[in-house]
């Protein structure tokens, strides 16, 4: 929105660097009353720094605190239990969980037309934003249970060329070049292994990425449990010269974002939403070129902050039991509007995709706001809990319970998009 000059109004999907753009924040319902009577609704509120002179704008919030007039996405639960409270796969919420997002994957996969161009070609309409961690793996297999047999699914993995990973590795074999020869016999000799410090793989960098591994192997998981289907996993594989020659118009898509964190994440979603890359539907083929024709992307964005998926979730829990937990998974869901979705939608709408995010229909949301936070993590854990499924992790527990269910497996996330440059930064570091 161009807010140059108050006497005009501009609007814009993307505002690039600098100027007089401001985003208008995916927190709230805007409303433009452009009529004389002003609105008389018990959840107006002028917006705070004037907008326009030629219409009231007034601002519509999404309401996790109270009963109020406007949009409602539910009164967020801030009870905590009175005593030990186990998660098991037939606790209520499970079950619960898997209709709320069979209904929200319904409207988000359904009746989507075949993309321009698709005639002779395979039938794909839908593509998930694959990390192969346990978010995305359970859309992945429950869009399976909707769509037709006939569809194709692509799985799109991002990897990249890391120099901070590649000079380590380039460290470790000076290292072990300057071993002495008599010191490493010594070594053998005495039955200590060398391998881990003198090993350096041969392989692609892009293999041994974290989101590749986890992604090669939800991938194997999805074809043994869904053998019918159709899979196409996509490697979209970002050499570290391709990363920097595109940095300039990620860092425009995602302005007003601005730190490493944003440019980070901005990355792997703007190179995985381009959806080219080498392709497979089978382990035992040959990959081939590929570019995916879906027009809608599924995204797993909101799973971690409904269900206390971040380590900061842990932590809180472990200073400040479930009080602490609760602030903290409260703070997530309040900001996440402003803090994901106009970035994550200017990324990827740049190449003519659909970003649908099925863990942030409102239907969904509504309930897990409501949900009793011992019915959604399992950080507080007691012996029979550890012994009955003791390769569970507390955090998003009810969704890695439904998991289980389908037959999936619960997997880690890293595409290396982080850090690539050497030196010293964190992730709230402004973009220079």
């Amino acid at each position: 929105m161009n807010n140059s000059t108050l006497d005009t109004l501009e609007l814009s999907s993307v505002g690039g660097l600098g100027g007089p753009w401001q985003e208008i924040e995916a927190d709230a319902v805007y409303q433009l009353f452009l009529t004389k009577k002003t609105p008389q609704t018990q959840c107006q509120r002028s917006v705070e720094t004037p907008i326009t002179t030629i219409a009231p704008v007034y601002r519509h919030p999404w309401d996790i605190d109270g009963p109020e007039a406007g949009p409602s996405l539910g009164l967020f639960n801030k009870d905590t239990p009175a005593g030990n409270h186990e998660l098991y796969n037939s606790t209520e919420s499970v079950g619960f969980l898997r209709q709320h997002l069979s209904e929200s994957l319904n409207l988000r996969v359904l009746k989507i037309p075949l993309p321009p161009g698709s005639n002779g070609g395979p039938d794909v309409r839908v593509a998930v934003l694959f990390s192969g961690g346990l978010d995305c793996s359970v859309l992945a297999r429950m869009a399976h249970d909707i769509l037709s047999a006939d569809q194709q699914i692509d799985l799109l993995n991002v990897a990249f060329e890391n120099p901070r990973v590649v000079q380590a590795a380039k460290n470790v074999a000076k290292r072990t070049k300057r071993l002495d020869k008599d010191y490493r016999q010594d070594k053998e000799k005495s039955g200590q292994d060398l391998a881990a410090e003198s090993h350096v793989s041969s392989d692609s960098p892009f293999e041994n990425c974290p989101d590749r591994e986890t992604g090669m192997k939800a991938f194997r998981e999805l074809q043994q449990v869904c053998p019918n289907r159709k899979w196409r996993f996509v490697a979209v594989n970002i050499p570290y010269t391709e990363t920097v020659a595109h940095r300039s118009r990620v860092v425009s898509l995602i302005s007003p974002h601005s730190t490493e964190m944003d440019l980070s994440i901005a990355y792997a979603l703007y190179f995985a939403a381009r959806g080219a890359g080498i392709a497979t539907t089978s382990l035992d083929t040959a990959p081939v070129s590929y570019t995916t024709p879906a027009r809608v992307l599924l995204s797993g964005l909101g799973a971690d902050e409904l269900f206390g998926g971040y380590t900061r979730h842990a932590t809180a829990f472990s200073r400040k039991g479930y009080p602490g937990l609760l602030e903290e998974l409260k703070l997530d869901i309040d900001r996440l509007g402003k803090r994901n979705l106009g970035r994550d939608d200017r990324v990827i709408s740049h190449w003519g995709r659909e970003a649908r995010f099925p863990y942030l229909d409102e239907q969904l949301v509504k309930w897990a706001v409501e949900c009793p936070i011992w019915q959604k993590c399992g950080f507080q854990q007691t012996d029979s809990d550890t012994k009955q499924d003791p390769d569970i992790e507390p955090g998003k527990k009810v969704l890695r319970l439904l998991a289980y269910e389908l037959g999936m497996f619960s997997i880690q996330f890293g595409a290396r998009s982080a850090k690539m440059q050497i030196g010293s930064t964190k992730g709230t570091t402004v973009i220079s």
